[in-house]
């Protein structure tokens, strides 16, 4: 006497629950339970379909040839289309007993029959919302229906495998999550990080490196839908997939991509694979190329010559990123071993102007503005120096790249607020006038909260009307303004009562049109042009023409590097009375800067 089915049902059951509680994998679960039940149900046939996206996508077929498997893979389903295709359409069970002579298997008995196929039984797996997940089959090689055996084993597959089908998507789901970018569908930088260990590990053979950074991604959503940032990112992701099979693309997060080209030859195919890269993102005429040229930073590494490890790759690659970060516009840059030297040079500054941040060893110098008619001193310009410990003064030139930082430049430029507004309320309560004094600020000041509030704050505090300070700004600020934030931030501060310098004038892409464009009350002539000015016809032009329309438009002009006589005598002829430079006197810190504020002219050059 057989085995009683209220026991078969229990064992198979209990085999399968087990399988999915050990995490077996679902195409091999789904082969235990066809197995199993062709062994209960001596005489069947058993298949299990995944539907996806309306389509077959066989998973097991233990007693079929593969030939079977591959003919149905990526089938649609339809209501016509045999047993399994009908019954996932209908999500409904379909008992076909002949295949012969149904209708439903009209165009696609010619696959069943050479193989002996004569009847097909297939039921939907359906899941808990209601979705087909696939279809359980039992094919005959007779003409008939199915026993009432039969029938318990499929009512029981059918709900194992919807509870093994739930499980294995929801454990994919979760490995989407943790190996794939949720916003473009890229592996991210855990897939990225197995995927350069594996290719370094091996060491088969050598690959490159790119690093693609979308540079600024806070000012590209500029109200255009097409140009937020989230579009903007999807749209590079799916450009960089164009660039072949030997390219892997991952998306690490913050604007950055990278590329792992494998095999690569040599430094020229890693070359041409970063022109390609810019070519795919620089299509003529398209909305994407105008956000790129907004900046996108591109570096690439080799791996061997450019670093063995992982880390050591990524750090060279990321270097020569930032080599091209630096640059005016997006370009390709390869590593070159400099450019770690500049990079521990760069991380060195840092550490400096932070520790004398901590330790007020950041201070002013002031070099006056005066009439170059008489040298009386009108003004001063603040000018950011770090003192070292040993009591010599760095000029801000010299480490210029912290200003890159924009939590650095932000503390910077309050810090330097913070001093000139305790200067110029000693200065007054001395009884001396310095004037307006001018103070230099970054980019970064003009993120986050608005500059005007900081200055009339560190004003109020020192008891100083903001009416004394000039911002000095430079055209770059402008430049990389796309949503115009920077012209209605500075009519505030001249709502405040500030005074706006538009400084290094002339050096820009576009300064005529930033007369007219951005707010200003005063132009200060770049000294590149003040050098050239007495040697240089073409300069004397150009300076006297920026003096004649800055006049006309109601500004105030001031020529910077005035260091010699015969310029201060030309800039006059042009109607230029201010300047400032070292004919006059070189920056100089708060106690020398009082001396020469209490004689109201400049000292001799010191």
């Amino acid at each position: 006497m057989g085995e009683p089915a209220g026991s078969v049902l229990q064992r198979l059951q209990h085999d399968v629950l087990e399988a999915i509680a050990l995490g077996i994998s679902f195409p091999d679960v789904a082969m235990l339970i066809c197995l199993n039940v062709e062994a209960l149900a001596p005489g069947t046939i058993c298949t299990l379909i995944r539907i996806k996206e309306g389509r077959f996508q066989p998973v097991a077929a233990p007693s079929l040839p593969c030939s079977y498997s591959d003919a149905l893979n990526g089938l649609a389903i339809g209501p016509n289309v045999g047993s399994c295709g009908t019954a996932a359409w209908t999500a409904g069970p379909v008992e076909v007993r002949d295949i012969e002579t149904d209708p439903l298997w009209a165009d696609y008995r010619d696959l069943a029959l050479p193989l002996g196929l004569r009847a097909c039984w297939s039921s939907p797996v359906i899941a808990t919302d209601g979705s087909v997940l696939a279809t359980f089959a039992l094919y005959y090689r007779e003409a008939r229906g199915p026993t009432p055996l039969e029938r318990s084993l499929v009512k029981a597959c059918i709900h194992l495998s919807a509870i093994a089908i739930e499980r294995s998507d929801a454990e994919e789901v979760v490995r989407q999550l943790a190996s794939y970018d949720p916003l473009t569908g890229l592996p991210n930088r855990r897939s990225f990080d197995a995927a350069i260990g594996k290719l370094c590990n091996e060491g088969k053979e050598q690959f490159g490196l790119l690093l693609v950074g979308v540079e600024r991604l806070d000012l590209i959503d500029i109200g255009i839908e097409e140009l937020s940032s989230d579009n903007l990112l999807r749209e590079i992701a799916h450009r960089l997939q164009e660039l072949g099979p030997d390219a892997s693309i991952f998306c690490l997060g913050g604007g950055l991509f990278a590329v792992l080209i494998s095999p690569c030859a040599d430094r020229e195919e890693l070359r041409e694979f970063g022109l390609r890269v810019l070519s795919v993102l620089h299509r003529p005429r398209d909305w994407l190329s105008v956000a790129v040229d907004r900046g996108v930073s591109l570096g690439g590494a080799l791996s061997g010559s450019d670093g063995s490890t992982p880390e050591v790759l990524r750090q060279n690659a990321e270097l020569a990123r930032a080599a091209s970060r630096s640059n005016l516009h997006s370009g390709y840059v390869d590593f070159e071993p400099h450019l770690r030297t500049a990079a521990l040079q760069r991380r060195a500054a840092f550490f400096d102007v932070e520790t004398a941040l901590a330790e007020q060893r950041i201070i002013p110098h002031y070099q006056p503005v005066v009439r170059l008619d008489s040298g009386r001193i009108v003004g001063l310009e603040a000018l950011l120096r770090m003192r070292r410990r040993d009591g010599s003064i760095v000029a801000a030139a010299e480490f210029q790249e912290v200003f890159s930082d924009p939590r650095l430049a932000y503390h910077l430029t309050d810090h330097l607020i913070a001093e000139v507004a305790k200067d110029i309320a000693g200065w007054t309560a001395a009884g001396i006038d310095c004037g307006h004094v001018g103070i230099n600020v970054a980019p970064a000041d003009f993120i986050g909260e608005s500059l005007g509030v900081r200055l009339e704050a560190a004003m109020a505090k020192a008891g100083v009307p903001l009416s004394r300070i000039v911002v000095e700004i430079t055209e770059i600020i402008f430049m990389d303004d796309p949503r115009h934030n920077v012209a209605d931030l500075v009519e505030d501060l001249r709502k405040r009562g500030a005074r706006v310098a538009l400084d290094d004038f002339g050096t820009g892409f576009a300064s005529l049109t930033h007369l007219l464009t951005f707010p200003s009350d005063i132009i200060k002539i770049d000294r590149s042009f003040i050098d050239r000015l007495v040697t240089d016809p073409c300069s004397a032009v150009i300076v006297e023409s920026l003096v004649d329309i800055a006049l006309k438009l109601g500004k105030r002009v001031v020529a910077e590097g005035v260091e010699t006589q015969l310029q201060a005598d030309r800039l006059l002829s042009f109607g230029c009375t201010l300047g400032q430079g070292y004919l006059f006197a070189k920056p100089a810190d708060v106690a020398v800067t009082t001396r020469r504020l209490s004689g109201r002219y400049a000292d001799a050059v010191v």
